[in-house]
């Protein structure tokens, strides 16, 4: 009964942070709409603002990065008790940080990738890439369904600050297991920009859902980060974009970007 009464009552929504949609606006996934998020760990967010910004796109596929477990399962089970909205986990956990995800210190929390799909995913892979940088690093592979046909969904997130040529390997590792995909989306934080070098690999491939998007100077690509540079890609591959938003959020410092595409 509990899940149940609060879906009709609705929860106490955290000081000054957007409460959750009204029970009105519940309503099921959008089955062509995938999202891509960095939902920044660690900062002081609450899982249930998450869930709220999570729900009002309602996704049929979400790709999170710095996703701690504890913080993804929370997640979750809000998606489904507040909103209805009931997904499946992969998780590509690379590694194991009390600094990111917290816990005690001989078991600290897990820390990496994750998928959400409302539709059951199949074929997991889970790859970390030879050289993380600064941190380790990986992509999560699954097989699930989008708009009624199955397609092959990747989401990573690549070395940050002056890493470029481990952004470069890392893309190169990646970008050989999209090459064999007819029809494929990758979601994610690359932390480049469109014209850095080391996605040209990406682009010979995929396009991404924008399509004023390139790595051209004639490009125009929106900010998805507070600091107004584009590193968060919903990147296509035999498989058209028919509408796409980027949305600031307070939960992080990365904002939250979906689009709706033609399968």
């Amino acid at each position: 009964m509990t899940p149940v009464c609060l879906v009709l009552l609705g929860p106490s929504a955290p000081s000054g942070a957007a409460g959750p949609l009204p029970v009105e606006a519940v309503r099921d996934v959008v089955a062509n709409r995938v999202m891509t998020w960095n939902i920044c760990n660690p900062c002081e967010t609450s899982d249930v603002d998450r869930a709220a910004e999570i729900a009002a796109y309602a996704p049929q596929v979400i790709g999170l990065q710095e996703a701690c477990v504890r913080d993804v399962e929370r997640i979750r089970e809000h998606l489904e008790n507040l909103y209805g909205l009931v997904y499946d986990i992969e998780y590509g956990t690379v590694l194991r940080s009390w600094g990111r995800c917290g816990g005690v210190p001989w078991n600290p929390g897990a820390y990496g990738q994750a998928i959400l799909s409302a539709a059951p995913m199949t074929d997991p892979v889970r790859v970390e890439y030879p050289d993380g940088g600064s941190e380790d690093r990986g992509y999560l592979a699954v097989t699930t369904t989008v708009d009624g046909r199955s397609v092959r969904v990747f989401n990573t997130h690549l070395a940050h600050r002056r890493q470029e040529a481990v952004r470069a390997e890392q893309i190169g590792v990646l970008a050989e297991e999209v090459a064999q995909q007819d029809r494929a989306i990758v979601l994610g934080d690359f932390n480049a920009v469109p014209d850095a070098p080391e996605l040209t690999k990406m682009w010979t491939l995929a396009t991404d859902t924008d399509p004023q998007c390139h790595p051209s100077a004639t490009g125009t690509c929106e900010p998805t980060t507070d600091w107004q540079t584009k590193f968060d890609y919903v990147f296509l591959r035999g498989i058209v974009p028919l509408d796409h938003r980027v949305r600031p959020t307070p939960s992080s410092d990365h904002h939250l970007l979906h689009t709706d595409l033609d399968l």
